[in-house]
Protein backbone atom coordinates (compact mmCIF):
# COMPACT_ATOMS: atom_id res chain seq x y z
CA UNK A 1 0.00 0.00 0.00
CA UNK A 2 1.08 3.45 -0.62
CA UNK A 3 2.27 6.03 2.22
CA UNK A 4 -0.32 7.92 3.49
CA UNK A 5 -2.08 10.68 0.73
CA UNK A 6 -1.25 14.32 0.39
CA UNK A 7 -4.43 16.52 -0.73
CA UNK A 8 -3.74 19.56 -3.00
CA UNK A 9 -6.52 21.72 -2.69
CA UNK A 10 -7.18 23.48 -5.84
CA UNK A 11 -8.02 27.86 -5.62
CA UNK A 12 -8.25 28.98 -9.43
CA UNK A 13 -8.19 32.39 -9.23
CA UNK A 14 -9.66 33.08 -12.72
CA UNK A 15 -12.56 33.98 -14.51
CA UNK A 16 -12.87 30.70 -16.80
CA UNK A 17 -11.69 27.59 -15.09
CA UNK A 18 -13.86 24.79 -16.49
CA UNK A 19 -15.65 23.79 -12.72
CA UNK A 20 -15.05 27.04 -10.27
CA UNK A 21 -14.47 30.10 -13.03
CA UNK A 22 -14.79 33.32 -11.24
CA UNK A 23 -16.43 31.98 -8.47
CA UNK A 24 -12.83 32.70 -6.63
CA UNK A 25 -11.44 35.55 -8.96
CA UNK A 26 -10.62 38.32 -6.21
CA UNK A 27 -8.06 38.15 -3.01
CA UNK A 28 -11.07 37.74 -0.55
CA UNK A 29 -12.91 34.99 -1.90
CA UNK A 30 -9.91 33.30 -2.74
CA UNK A 31 -8.54 33.17 0.85
CA UNK A 32 -11.44 32.51 2.25
CA UNK A 33 -11.70 29.13 0.05
CA UNK A 34 -8.29 28.73 0.66
CA UNK A 35 -9.01 28.26 4.38
CA UNK A 36 -11.69 26.84 3.92
CA UNK A 37 -10.00 23.75 2.49
CA UNK A 38 -7.49 23.64 5.11
CA UNK A 39 -9.91 23.11 7.12
CA UNK A 40 -11.54 20.25 5.13
CA UNK A 41 -7.76 18.92 5.68
CA UNK A 42 -5.93 20.27 2.53
CA UNK A 43 -2.21 19.83 2.89
CA UNK A 44 -1.16 22.08 0.00
CA UNK A 45 -3.05 24.66 -1.63
CA UNK A 46 -2.48 24.80 -5.65
CA UNK A 47 -3.12 28.37 -6.70
CA UNK A 48 -3.56 28.84 -10.45
CA UNK A 49 -4.43 32.37 -12.23
CA UNK A 50 -4.66 30.26 -16.17
CA UNK A 51 -7.11 28.27 -17.01
CA UNK A 52 -5.72 25.37 -18.68
CA UNK A 53 -9.22 23.59 -19.57
CA UNK A 54 -9.27 22.20 -23.01
CA UNK A 55 -9.55 25.22 -25.25
CA UNK A 56 -8.86 28.21 -22.75
CA UNK A 57 -6.33 30.83 -24.49
CA UNK A 58 -2.84 31.88 -22.70
CA UNK A 59 -3.01 34.75 -19.87
CA UNK A 60 0.15 37.60 -19.75
CA UNK A 61 2.44 37.04 -17.51
CA UNK A 62 1.44 39.94 -15.94
CA UNK A 63 -1.96 39.45 -15.62
CA UNK A 64 -0.93 35.92 -14.13
CA UNK A 65 1.14 37.11 -11.65
CA UNK A 66 -1.62 39.83 -10.56
CA UNK A 67 -4.06 37.42 -10.06
CA UNK A 68 -2.11 35.12 -7.98
CA UNK A 69 0.71 36.37 -5.86
CA UNK A 70 -1.42 39.05 -4.04
CA UNK A 71 -3.41 35.66 -3.10
CA UNK A 72 -0.54 33.31 -2.03
CA UNK A 73 1.01 36.28 -0.21
CA UNK A 74 -2.62 36.49 1.86
CA UNK A 75 -2.63 33.09 2.35
CA UNK A 76 0.82 32.55 3.57
CA UNK A 77 0.18 34.93 6.39
CA UNK A 78 -2.45 33.45 7.11
CA UNK A 79 -0.90 29.69 7.61
CA UNK A 80 2.43 31.05 8.54
CA UNK A 81 3.36 28.56 11.74
CA UNK A 82 1.13 25.79 10.27
CA UNK A 83 2.32 22.79 8.08
CA UNK A 84 0.22 23.54 5.16
CA UNK A 85 1.77 24.15 1.99
CA UNK A 86 1.63 26.37 -0.99
CA UNK A 87 1.94 25.66 -4.66
CA UNK A 88 1.91 28.02 -7.77
CA UNK A 89 -0.10 26.65 -10.47
CA UNK A 90 1.67 28.06 -13.61
CA UNK A 91 3.69 27.06 -17.16
CA UNK A 92 5.86 30.21 -17.09
CA UNK A 93 8.98 30.76 -15.13
CA UNK A 94 8.23 34.12 -14.38
CA UNK A 95 5.06 33.45 -12.55
CA UNK A 96 6.50 31.23 -10.34
CA UNK A 97 9.29 33.12 -9.64
CA UNK A 98 7.00 36.19 -8.63
CA UNK A 99 4.97 32.96 -6.80
CA UNK A 100 8.39 32.26 -5.09
CA UNK A 101 8.51 35.48 -3.67
CA UNK A 102 5.29 35.67 -2.58
CA UNK A 103 5.36 32.69 -0.06
CA UNK A 104 5.44 28.96 -2.35
CA UNK A 105 7.52 25.97 -1.99
CA UNK A 106 6.05 24.23 -4.79
CA UNK A 107 5.71 24.75 -8.80
CA UNK A 108 2.81 22.79 -10.09
CA UNK A 109 3.81 22.90 -14.45
CA UNK A 110 1.53 21.25 -16.66
CA UNK A 111 4.06 21.86 -19.35
CA UNK A 112 6.87 19.98 -16.92
CA UNK A 113 9.10 22.44 -17.65
CA UNK A 114 9.22 22.59 -21.32
CA UNK A 115 6.74 25.85 -22.04
CA UNK A 116 9.75 28.46 -21.56
CA UNK A 117 13.61 27.90 -22.63
CA UNK A 118 14.11 28.69 -18.97
CA UNK A 119 11.84 27.34 -16.83
CA UNK A 120 14.53 24.63 -16.22
CA UNK A 121 17.11 27.21 -14.69
CA UNK A 122 14.30 28.87 -12.79
CA UNK A 123 13.38 26.20 -11.13
CA UNK A 124 17.32 24.82 -10.24
CA UNK A 125 17.46 28.46 -8.98
CA UNK A 126 14.24 28.76 -6.72
CA UNK A 127 14.80 25.80 -5.23
CA UNK A 128 11.05 24.50 -5.17
CA UNK A 129 9.56 21.29 -4.98
CA UNK A 130 8.47 20.68 -8.71
CA UNK A 131 5.31 18.83 -9.99
CA UNK A 132 6.26 17.35 -13.60
CA UNK A 133 3.02 16.79 -15.99
CA UNK A 134 2.63 15.15 -18.80
CA UNK A 135 0.33 17.10 -22.18
CA UNK A 136 0.50 16.51 -25.37
CA UNK A 137 -0.21 19.68 -27.13
CA UNK A 138 -1.43 22.75 -25.49
CA UNK A 139 -4.60 23.85 -23.41
CA UNK A 140 -6.23 25.62 -26.77
CA UNK A 141 -5.21 22.50 -29.10
CA UNK A 142 -4.66 19.53 -27.28
CA UNK A 143 -8.26 17.68 -27.14
CA UNK A 144 -8.38 18.36 -31.41
CA UNK A 145 -7.21 15.30 -32.27
CA UNK A 146 -4.77 13.31 -29.45
CA UNK A 147 -3.42 10.01 -30.42
CA UNK A 148 -0.75 7.71 -29.02
CA UNK A 149 0.71 4.11 -30.09
CA UNK A 150 0.99 3.37 -26.53
CA UNK A 151 0.33 5.94 -23.99
CA UNK A 152 1.28 4.30 -20.57
CA UNK A 153 4.61 3.84 -22.01
CA UNK A 154 4.81 6.71 -23.80
CA UNK A 155 3.62 8.79 -21.01
CA UNK A 156 5.79 7.14 -19.21
CA UNK A 157 8.85 8.05 -21.52
CA UNK A 158 7.88 11.91 -20.91
CA UNK A 159 7.84 12.02 -17.61
CA UNK A 160 11.22 10.05 -17.32
CA UNK A 161 13.03 12.36 -19.66
CA UNK A 162 11.46 15.13 -17.82
CA UNK A 163 13.34 13.73 -14.71
CA UNK A 164 16.55 13.32 -16.06
CA UNK A 165 16.61 17.00 -17.68
CA UNK A 166 16.06 18.15 -13.98
CA UNK A 167 18.24 15.72 -12.27
CA UNK A 168 20.83 16.85 -15.06
CA UNK A 169 19.75 20.54 -13.74
CA UNK A 170 21.11 20.30 -10.56
CA UNK A 171 17.46 19.70 -9.22
CA UNK A 172 17.13 16.45 -7.15
CA UNK A 173 14.89 13.27 -7.41
CA UNK A 174 13.70 14.64 -3.80
CA UNK A 175 11.85 17.54 -5.22
CA UNK A 176 9.98 16.11 -7.66
CA UNK A 177 6.56 14.70 -8.22
CA UNK A 178 5.36 13.21 -11.36
CA UNK A 179 1.52 13.49 -12.68
CA UNK A 180 0.40 11.59 -16.38
CA UNK A 181 -1.41 14.33 -16.96
CA UNK A 182 -5.29 12.66 -16.94
CA UNK A 183 -7.36 14.67 -19.12
CA UNK A 184 -4.56 16.95 -20.99
CA UNK A 185 -4.53 15.29 -24.98
CA UNK A 186 -6.26 12.73 -24.15
CA UNK A 187 -9.24 10.55 -25.44
CA UNK A 188 -11.18 8.70 -22.55
CA UNK A 189 -9.59 5.46 -23.58
CA UNK A 190 -6.52 7.28 -23.03
CA UNK A 191 -7.22 8.45 -19.49
CA UNK A 192 -8.98 5.08 -18.31
CA UNK A 193 -5.79 3.08 -19.30
CA UNK A 194 -3.58 5.29 -17.88
CA UNK A 195 -5.44 5.30 -14.00
CA UNK A 196 -5.71 1.30 -14.82
CA UNK A 197 -1.87 1.57 -15.27
CA UNK A 198 -1.28 3.84 -12.46
CA UNK A 199 1.45 1.35 -10.42
CA UNK A 200 3.77 1.64 -13.99
CA UNK A 201 4.14 5.00 -12.74
CA UNK A 202 5.67 3.98 -9.33
CA UNK A 203 9.15 2.71 -11.35
CA UNK A 204 9.64 6.73 -12.00
CA UNK A 205 11.25 6.41 -8.45
CA UNK A 206 9.32 9.56 -7.44
CA UNK A 207 5.23 10.34 -5.73
CA UNK A 208 2.98 10.43 -8.33
CA UNK A 209 0.11 13.15 -8.45
CA UNK A 210 -3.75 12.40 -10.07
CA UNK A 211 -5.40 15.41 -11.29
CA UNK A 212 -8.94 13.89 -11.97
CA UNK A 213 -11.35 16.20 -9.93
CA UNK A 214 -14.01 17.01 -11.88
CA UNK A 215 -12.77 16.67 -15.39
CA UNK A 216 -15.40 15.83 -18.45
CA UNK A 217 -14.20 12.23 -18.81
CA UNK A 218 -16.22 10.95 -15.57
CA UNK A 219 -19.36 12.72 -17.18
CA UNK A 220 -18.36 10.94 -20.58
CA UNK A 221 -17.97 7.40 -18.93
CA UNK A 222 -21.35 8.13 -17.39
CA UNK A 223 -23.79 10.62 -18.01
CA UNK A 224 -22.73 13.99 -19.88
CA UNK A 225 -23.63 16.38 -16.80
CA UNK A 226 -22.05 19.43 -15.33
CA UNK A 227 -18.74 19.30 -13.35
CA UNK A 228 -20.67 19.93 -10.29
CA UNK A 229 -22.27 16.22 -10.66
CA UNK A 230 -19.30 14.66 -11.04
CA UNK A 231 -17.83 14.15 -7.40
CA UNK A 232 -18.79 10.12 -7.35
CA UNK A 233 -16.11 9.38 -10.50
CA UNK A 234 -13.38 11.72 -9.04
CA UNK A 235 -13.62 9.68 -6.06
CA UNK A 236 -13.40 6.23 -7.61
CA UNK A 237 -10.30 8.23 -9.70
CA UNK A 238 -8.67 9.00 -6.61
CA UNK A 239 -9.08 5.55 -4.51
CA UNK A 240 -8.19 3.79 -8.20
CA UNK A 241 -4.99 5.62 -8.57
CA UNK A 242 -3.97 5.43 -4.39
CA UNK A 243 -4.66 1.38 -4.97
CA UNK A 244 -2.17 1.90 -7.57
CA UNK A 245 0.30 4.04 -5.87
CA UNK A 246 -0.10 7.76 -6.20
CA UNK A 247 -0.40 9.02 -3.23
CA UNK A 248 -1.14 13.39 -4.55
CA UNK A 249 -4.06 13.96 -5.27
CA UNK A 250 -5.50 17.69 -6.51
CA UNK A 251 -9.03 17.92 -5.97
CA UNK A 252 -11.56 20.58 -5.62
CA UNK A 253 -13.70 18.19 -3.14
CA UNK A 254 -10.88 18.12 0.00
CA UNK A 255 -13.27 16.77 2.57
CA UNK A 256 -14.99 14.15 0.56
CA UNK A 257 -11.86 12.68 -0.57
CA UNK A 258 -9.94 12.71 2.67
CA UNK A 259 -13.16 11.13 3.89
CA UNK A 260 -13.03 8.53 0.70
CA UNK A 261 -9.52 7.43 1.49
CA UNK A 262 -9.69 7.48 4.73
CA UNK A 263 -12.31 4.42 4.70
CA UNK A 264 -9.71 2.67 2.00
CA UNK A 265 -7.35 2.81 4.36
CA UNK A 266 -9.53 1.57 7.13
CA UNK A 267 -10.61 -0.98 5.20
CA UNK A 268 -7.19 -2.22 4.08
CA UNK A 269 -5.51 -2.45 7.03
CA UNK A 270 -8.64 -4.97 8.48
CA UNK A 271 -7.34 -7.36 5.44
Amino acid sequence: MASDPILMGIVNVTPDSFSDGGQFDSVDRAVAHGMALVEEGAHILDIGGESTRPGAEEVSVAQEIDRTAPVIAALAERLKGTPTRLSIDTRKPEVARAAARAGVDIWNDVSALTFSPQSLAVAADLGLDVVLMHSQGDPKTMQQNPQYRDVVEEVYAFLKARIDACVAMGISMEKLIADPGIGFGKTVPHNLKLLSKMKRFTALGVPLMLGASRKSFIAKVDREEGADHRLGGSLTAVITAFDGGATWFRVHDVAQTRQALALFQAIKAAE
